[in-house]
């Protein structure tokens, strides 16, 4: 195994309507810290980052930048506007990074990111350019037309796939140049081009925010994370 490359941008997307939570949750107390800090402050903790590039709409930009440096986050080194999609918002949000080596890119709205996660990702991103945390599907998932179902996939064969999703730079930049069609990740980006995107070991605690019911399991979380760390104190 080659040693970890210096250069590690991070950006974290958090531009998005938050329609199914019914409204923007990015600045919502969880815990008792806004959403959006919960991934910053592991970012800004963690030893291998170097610079930080935050993605927010229109109406959170102003917030967002007081929360900069409200937080003391000194390796965050923009805060730009976001676009249509979600590949648009990351494409803006490589634009801020200068000097970059690998980037990872994470959602803003999976607040249980852990420097596990992250030096695991910059470890498989040495294999092929390109790699994504994921997680065994639990459930059976059937394909299905008008409800009926046409095919049972084997299981041991299905990821969910996370974020973050690190990259090479150069690799993940020329595939925001290239593709245009509409993604829901990152990592489908790179597979257009037909680079090879490795998996490795996610969290099932690294959930999504994207409803009321996901914030009533993070709440959860979050609180026993705090507990955890109070005992250790």
């Amino acid at each position: 195994m080659t040693e970890i490359v210096s250069h590690v941008g991070v950006v974290i997307v958090g531009a998005g309507s938050g329609r199914r939570m019914g409204g923007d949750k990015i600045f919502l107390s969880l815990a008792h810290k806004p959403l959006l800090a919960w991934s910053v402050d592991t970012c800004q903790d963690c030893e291998m980052v170097e610079q930080i590039v935050i993605v927010l709409s229109a109406s959170n930009l102003k917030s967002g930048k007081d929360l900069v440096t409200k937080r003391g986050w000194s390796k965050v080194v923009k805060v730009c506007l976001g676009g249509r999609r979600r590949q648009d918002s990351v494409r803006q949000g490589l634009k801020g990074l200068k000097n970059c080596d690998v980037v990872i890119i994470h959602d803003g709205a999976r607040p249980f990111l852990t420097h596990d996660l992250i030096h695991n990702g910059l470890k498989a991103v040495q294999e092929t350019g390109a790699a994504a945390s994921a997680v065994p599907v639990k459930d059976t998932i059937k394909v299905a037309d008008n409800l009926i179902v046409s095919q049972t996939l084997e299981r041991q064969h299905l990821w969910a796939v996370q974020t973050p999703q690190v990259f090479r730079f150069d690799v993940i930049a020329q595939a925001h140049e290239q593709v245009t069609d509409d993604v829901t990740d990152d990592a489908s980006l790179v597979e257009r081009l037909g680079h090879k995107v490795r998996l490795y070991k996610g969290s099932y605690q690294n959930i999504k925010i994207t409803t009321p019911e996901d914030w009533t399991l993070a709440d959860a979380i979050a609180r026993e994370r705090e507990g955890a760390s109070r005992h250790r104190l």
